[in-house]
């Protein structure tokens, strides 16, 4: 653990220098990553609230970490971050990640047409919610981070979503698709109700990878729920979504934060995504993070990856004893596609500003 920090950018700059060395990353790349970010705002003290009610985090800090499993590769470091305008408001904020957008492409050489062609579909001048965009920075050894956006689909109000979500796949030619996905995903009647839209992501490279993702949140579901909107991808493992729900105590109806389920399209994808991610918010299931972290390490254990990365992680960012809080494992995920063994990605907090205390008792998945 680090020393006490006085400003935003030690405190998540000392995380980060942990992190990587928990993982084996060199940690030049994802601090300048994480600097770039914070950029506006990361000198604040943290004995000032902060500037801006961020939706990454619990406590509203701007920044989440996390680290991606995958069999027979080395563990993927990734930053999820929003840049906050010096003077904050939705407006001003949205100005603030064009121009960080701008800056990343020019250093990093990214083509931005794909951005441009559905830009002006989320970010309109009169924003009704607080989140307009955030960035994902992918660090893996020996390259450059690769950037990912993420779009609000409630902009304009969640009545609107489902026309702004549809609207910038047609422009993506993605949109019969996304009509699998939907018709999965979404149980009857329920879109923009039980089944909400939640993100919408844009790689920002011009591989043959490239790839979109829209997120669907499920209200009130469980196992079979989910289990029907992984259909949507062909052939996917339903019994490992299953196990991952028993694993985590989870299989349903989930009644507080919802599960979330990631559609992947790349250009290829004419009729359906490739690749279905099911998102766990661990935090809200659990009494604290010590029951978090057991949990965890089970379901990495269950899909034959290694446990000691993510623990080592773990241990890298607290700044407190596991079982003193709940949030620090902030949510666990499962990535399925038709033939690869799946992957686990594991979400920690950064908990700048506050820590959420531990729960007398688990909120029970009924």
């Amino acid at each position: 653990m680090g020393g006490a920090a006085s400003s935003l950018y030690e405190h998540v700059s000392d995380q980060m220098h942990g992190l990587c060395g928990a993982i084996g990353l060199p940690s030049r790349a994802p601090i300048a990553s994480l600097r770039a970010l914070m950029d506006p705002i990361a000198d604040r003290s943290l004995a000032d609230p902060p500037v801006w009610p961020s939706g990454i985090s619990d406590d509203h800090t701007p920044v989440e970490y996390s680290i991606a499993c995958d069999a027979g590769k080395p563990p993927v470091l990734r930053i999820l971050g929003e840049t906050i305008a010096p003077q904050p408001g939705r407006r001003a904020n949205t100005s603030a990640a064009l121009r960080l957008v701008d800056t990343l492409a020019a250093r990093l050489d990214l083509p931005l047409d794909r951005f441009h062609r559905i830009q002006q579909v989320f970010l309109d001048d009169q924003p009704q919610e607080d989140f307009s965009m955030w960035f994902s920075l992918v660090h893996r050894p020996g390259r450059e981070p690769a950037v990912k956006v993420y779009l609000n689909p409630d902009i304009q109000g969640a009545k609107r979503a489902p026309y702004l979500v549809a609207e910038a796949l047609r422009r993506l030619r993605l949109d019969r698709a996304y009509a699998t996905a939907l018709a999965h995903g979404v149980r009857p009647g329920q879109l923009g109700d039980r089944d909400r839209l939640a993100f919408f992501a844009l790689d920002l490279h011009a591989g043959p990878g490239a790839r979109v993702k829209v997120y669907l949140a499920h209200h009130d579901a469980d196992a079979d729920d989910i289990v029907r909107a992984a259909g949507a991808v062909p052939d996917v493992d339903g019994y490992a979504i299953r196990d991952f729900l028993d694993l985590t105590g989870c299989s349903g109806p989930l009644l507080d934060r919802p599960p979330i389920s990631g559609y992947t399209f790349v250009g290829t994808d004419t009729d359906r995504p490739n690749t279905y991610s099911l998102y766990l918010p661990i935090r809200d299931y659990v009494s604290d993070d010590e029951q978090a972290r057991e949990l965890v390490l089970a379901v990495l254990d269950r899909f034959r990856l290694d446990p000691s990365v993510v623990d080592r992680a773990i241990t890298a960012v607290a700044r407190r004893p596991l079982r003193d809080g709940v949030g620090l494992i902030a949510h666990v995920s499962l990535r399925l596609t038709a033939h690869g063994a799946p992957g686990v990605t594991v979400y920690l907090s950064a908990e700048a500003y506050q820590v959420c205390p531990p729960r007398i008792r688990s909120v029970a998945c009924h």
